[in-house]
């Protein structure tokens, strides 16, 4: 017995708005944010007690989150075609 294939006009759409909010920016804010963050990493554009806490602890581990939800979504953007055409396949749907 086969289990339940389920396709619907829903997740064809929801395919193409998660395809458009990665192609329409997402990634570049991200990029962004990286700049920035360089930017407020220098001492000589910012220094204290809390750049450095910021310098040494905050900023490394956001940029590696950063660099992770890069690296997932220049995976999930090469997958979402064929993610499409796997879940209109499996409803029958065209």
């Amino acid at each position: 017995m086969a289990g339940r294939v389920l396709s619907s006009e829903l997740a064809k759409t929801s395919i193409q708005q998660i395809q458009s909010i990665i192609n329409g920016g997402l990634t570049d804010q991200i990029s962004q944010l990286d700049s920035q963050g360089k930017t407020l990493s220098d001492p000589n554009v910012w220094d204290g007690p809390l750049a450095e806490k910021f310098r040494s602890g905050t900023w490394p581990e956001t940029k590696s989150a950063l660099d992770k939800a890069l690296s997932e979504l220049e995976e999930l953007r090469g997958q979402l075609q064929q993610i499409s055409t796997n879940i209109m396949s499996a409803g029958g749907g065209s």
